[in-house]
């Protein structure tokens, strides 16, 4: 089992920026995958990034040239850099880590995040 904590988010004018973290309770060196979702009012968790333990990255076409993300296994983080917000950015964010594809994902509780004049 691992605990994760998302942090970082918040209220934010268009083209502004926030970073977000995820903690881990434990190394996340052992997990193959791990990304951020994120689900707006009325909507489907959607994919944003993910990122593999080779630092191989994958994103949504909707974020992609504005976001990045990265991991830290030395410190158990996995990030999420956002740029050039938009409205349609503003969502709760979820970090999530998965040993193997074939593993079901842990969660965290998620930070919200709000782009708006």
């Amino acid at each position: 089992q691992v605990q994760l904590v998302e942090s970082g988010g918040g209220l934010v004018q268009p083209g502004g920026s926030l970073r977000l973290s995820c903690a881990a309770s434990g190394s996340i060196s052992y997990f193959q995958y791990a990304g951020w979702h994120r689900q707006a009012p009325g909507n489907q968790r959607e994919l944003v990034a993910t990122i593999s333990s080779r630092d191989n990255a994958y994103y949504a076409d909707s974020v992609k040239g504005r976001f990045t993300i990265s991991r830290d296994n030395a410190k158990n983080t996995v990030y999420l850099e956002m740029n050039s917000l938009k409205p349609e950015d503003t969502a709760v964010y979820y970090c999530n880590l998965r040993k193997t594809i074939n593993d079901a994902p842990f969660w965290g509780q998620g930070t919200q995040v709000t782009v708006s004049s």
